[in-house]
């Protein structure tokens, strides 16, 4: 069964598709909205670990809702919830596959996919929606990344990760200034993974 795996070139998203790839012919794949080239991170990442990529590009008007959203809401979680509900989307539609998936965890705040949500997708599109890190916390995540992956961490708006982060921050620069950035977003960190570990 094919199954294309939303993929950001993170510890999350890579540990799903380490899981899942027992079970699917997987594909890896990056949305974006064209603004970056950032998706190239997660490209080198997929091919580090083995896996085959593509990418898909999303409409640029859910791009102008989220940045929207983020402004009235003055925080970004919303913003990205909404760009993560059209990815996967966007993913039902474009790629003919039996399922899609993506590497949200248990704990997260955002994205997130409800039930209904994933009830929706799949009658929607006629594919499976599978989540393979819903069941896991943080912390279990992690020990997984730590026996399997070799991954660089740093600040979200350096590591060179493929995520809408950073697609939706050029765009928040551009039409609202660096200032407006700092407070929708907050600091925090991030992943991009380099490769399996050895001793994995």
């Amino acid at each position: 069964m094919r199954l294309a795996l939303l993929y950001s070139g993170g510890k999350d998203s890579t540990i799903a598709a380490l899981i899942l790839d027992r079970f699917y012919d997987l594909t890896l794949v990056t949305a974006h909205f064209d603004v970056t080239d950032d998706w190239r991170h997660a490209r080198e990442a997929a091919n580090a670990v083995g896996f085959p990529f593509e990418t898909v590009e999303m409409d640029r008007e859910v791009a102008e809702e989220a940045i929207e959203i983020m402004i009235a809401d003055g925080y970004s979680r919303n913003g990205i919830q909404r760009v993560h509900e059209h990815a996967l989307e966007t993913l039902a539609d474009v790629f003919s596959f039996e399922a899609v998936a993506d590497g949200t965890r248990r704990d997260d705040r955002v994205p997130t996919v409800s039930r209904a949500q994933a009830q929706r997708l799949e009658d929607r599109y006629d594919v499976d929606y599978l989540a393979p890190l819903s069941g896991f916390g943080r912390q279990a995540v992690d020990r997984l990344v730590d026996a399997e992956l070799d991954v660089t961490v740093g600040p979200s708006e350096e590591i060179g990760k493929a995520d809408y982060e950073s697609e939706l921050r050029a765009l928040l620069a551009a039409e609202h200034g660096d200032d407006v950035v700092h407070d929708v977003f907050p600091e925090h960190t991030q992943t991009v993974v380099n490769g399996l570990s050895e001793s994995g």
